[in-house]
């Protein structure tokens, strides 16, 4: 019996999950995924693994079209208050990763093209 409803909880996780993963990202996902990384997009170097795993909950967490545009728009905005940005760092933090992403980290990128 306590087999069976150990399923059932799973089960409704699951479901809750895959419905999840089709709604929007706000700005402060967004910004929770990217902000392991501030010190990298300022200073370049290595990106730390927190920072990493944060990109690759951006990648995971966008996988339409409108999620990635709008998640491209909060990265926008938040880097425009960030002066120091590395531009190089912000286009390189993907590979650098090792995360295939569709979402361009900068504060200069036509999120609707």
């Amino acid at each position: 019996m306590k087999s069976i409803a150990v399923a059932v909880i799973v089960a409704v996780a699951t479901v809750a999950f895959m419905a999840e993963t089709g709604q929007a990202i706000d700005c402060s996902q967004v910004k929770a995924f990217l902000v392991p990384c501030v010190s990298y997009l300022a200073n370049g170097g290595n990106p730390t693994p927190e920072c990493c795993k944060g990109v690759s909950n951006l990648q995971k967490n966008t996988p339409t079209v409108a999620q990635r545009q709008d998640a491209c728009q909060c990265i926008k905005d938040a880097a425009s208050l960030l002066p120091k940005i590395d531009e190089t760092a912000a286009s390189n933090l993907p590979a650098a990763c090792k995360v295939q992403i569709n979402v361009p980290i900068s504060k200069d990128t036509d999120c609707k093209a």
